[in-house]
């Protein structure tokens, strides 16, 4: 899949549902003083030339928009449904009061399903003053779809049961919460130059990838430039886990940005 949009990408959080520290948790990684050790849910912002979007709004939306100083966004873009993705959707209210126009949500019919269930004051026919005012838009799974200048390919994995999307921009993979990915849509995903990948923690998961699966999945799709997320405090220290890694390889940090050039 080729792109001529070069885009910059913001790590907004990169931490598992808890975050990380974990409340009333005193280790080693929840009581660091390194700020890379410090992760907000995770989520991401993407930004061309004239079309910002982000991919969850988690319940630290509002904080990751007041940090990265997100002064404009023009929509939303959903993985999954669980609350540690979709939980700070009413904030986007905020955007709401200064383009006075509707926020554009996109997700498959499943997210979409829940997410009327979770914000279901702001889709009821009579709506009471002040609620997010929201344009739910669904995609198909199947097919790429534009937002702005950015064209996005759903990728479909598994969280245990669950199926989760990821996305490729250009030459950029973006995939969070699995812990399996079938045959043809790993297809998707070569030729990347960059994969993010989540990698939750060194003991087996139900529904996630270990540090060791996800690096051998990475090395079996020989993708250049490779960069972890969605990463528990019972990982390890930021630092500590780096020095592991191959040296094409890298735990992502909060407020980590990197650009893309297809």
């Amino acid at each position: 899949m080729q792109s001529t949009t070069p885009i910059k990408v913001t790590f907004l959080g990169t931490g598992t549902s808890s975050g990380v520290p974990l409340i009333g948790c005193n280790c080693l990684q929840c009581t660091s003083t390194n700020k890379k050790d410090n992760r907000l849910r995770t989520s991401i912002k993407i930004e061309s030339s004239t079309t910002t979007i982000v991919i969850d709004t988690t319940p630290d939306f509002r904080y990751q928009m007041l940090r990265s100083k997100t002064i404009k966004l023009d929509a939303c873009v959903f993985t999954h449904p669980h609350k540690d993705h979709i939980g700070g959707l009413d904030d986007v209210r905020a955007y709401n009061f200064f383009s006075n126009k509707p926020m554009p949500l996109y997700a498959n019919s499943f997210t979409a399903e829940a997410i009327k269930k979770e914000l279901y004051y702001a889709f009821t026919e009579k709506k009471y003053p002040g609620v997010p005012r929201l344009e739910l838009n669904e995609f198909n799974e199947q097919q790429s779809f534009t937002i702005g200048d950015i064209t996005l390919q759903p990728i479909k994995v598994w969280h245990l049961h669950m199926p989760v999307i990821g996305f490729r921009i250009g030459n950029f993979t973006y995939i969070t919460d699995a812990n399996r990915i079938e045959e043809q849509e790993l297809e998707k995903i070569i030729g990347s130059d960059v994969l993010v990948l989540n990698a939750l923690r060194r003991e087996q998961h139900i529904s996630h990838f270990t540090l060791s699966e996800a690096v051998a999945l990475s090395n079996s799709l020989k993708i250049p430039a490779v960069f972890f997320t969605h990463i528990s405090h019972q990982l390890g220290l930021h630092d500590d886990v780096n020095k592991e890694l191959p040296a094409h390889m890298q735990l992502a940090y909060d407020g980590l940005t990197i650009d893309i050039v297809s």
